[in-house]
């Protein structure tokens, strides 16, 4: 398939650089564990190395398994699935089938590319759930950073056939999304984009053709009761930590079960914007552990 991609300032190159030594010296030293089946580099869409996934299975479960999608961060612009897979593999650990996926980054790609992207993994997930054991009536999605705003906008297309014709992609499948872990994110584009005019990140994302003030961007406005039940969390010292109560109430509006979790202390400069993707943090394995329980919780036999 032949498609276009944008050009690529030096800014996000150069900041693309920085974040992955950054997060090279986080997971220095980590292993994947011997306990976890994988299978790596599985096509699900036309778009090459972009629509690539992974599946991570506990080698000790047989038969078919809740679905973890984890939608990685990166502020639209940086990450992979390569990045995720230690954590998503830990969640896979809580007895879970993982799905880690890439999807098309800005701004190589302009909105909606990564909702369009996690469409065609759920379509995936349906297509393949009796190859690869997946129970695609107990899917979960996760999501931290730019990720969690990501799989909010994508529940609420799940969940509103209002919301979801306002895009034009194939949105068919049968998997049901049973909760979300939504961790250290943003969830209203619209009004961090009015508020931060010189927001590179979300310009470079939305592109120059889309006003921000399109309705497809009030994504609290079509929560309905329909959503899935949320785990929210942050920490103190996460620069978004103001998003996380806010996002909760929103949804309790609506009567959706949610939990709203700020995790560390004032103090604990360390345990800050996604600390739980840091898996020798106390604090992190203590939220990925909460976030298990809860979709436990929410597992429909």
């Amino acid at each position: 398939m032949e498609y276009k991609i944008n050009s690529v300032p030096e800014r996000v190159i150069k900041t693309r650089k920085e974040w992955a030594e950054s997060d090279a010296k986080r997971d220095a030293g980590l292993t994947e564990p011997a306990d976890i089946k994988v299978f790596r580099n599985i096509s699900y869409g036309p778009f090459d190395e972009w629509n690539l996934l992974d599946v991570y299975r506990p080698v000790a479960e047989e038969g078919k398994l809740p679905v973890i999608v984890n939608i990685h961060g990166g502020g639209y612009f940086y990450g992979d699935k390569e990045l995720y897979r230690f954590y998503s593999m830990r969640m896979a650990q809580g007895g879970f089938a993982v799905v880690n996926f890439n999807y098309r980054l800005a701004p190589e790609f302009n909105f909606p590319a990564p909702l369009e992207d996690i469409a065609m993994v759920l379509k995936w997930i349906d297509k393949n759930a009796q190859e690869y054991e997946l129970d695609n009536s107990n899917v979960f999605l996760i999501g931290d950073s730019a990720g969690a705003q990501l799989a909010s906008q994508y529940a609420v297309i799940h969940t509103n056939p209002e919301y979801a014709a306002l895009y034009s992609f194939d949105k068919k499948n049968d998997c049901i999304i049973r909760a979300l872990g939504l961790a250290c994110g943003v969830y209203k584009i619209d009004y961090q984009a009015k508020r931060d005019k010189d927001n590179y990140v979300l310009s470079d994302y939305i592109g120059d053709k889309t006003p921000f003030d399109d309705p497809v961007f009030n994504v609290q406005g079509f929560v309905t009761g329909d959503y899935p039940p949320a785990y929210i969390f942050s920490s103190y010292c996460d620069f978004l930590v103001g998003e996380c109560e806010p996002m909760r109430k929103v949804l309790e509006d609506q009567g959706v079960e949610a939990e709203s979790h700020i995790y560390g202390s004032p103090d604990a400069k360390e345990i800050a914007h996604v600390f739980h993707c840091n898996l020798r943090l106390e604090e992190g394995e203590k939220a990925n552990l909460a976030q298990i329980e809860f979709f436990k919780r929410h597992i429909s036999k």
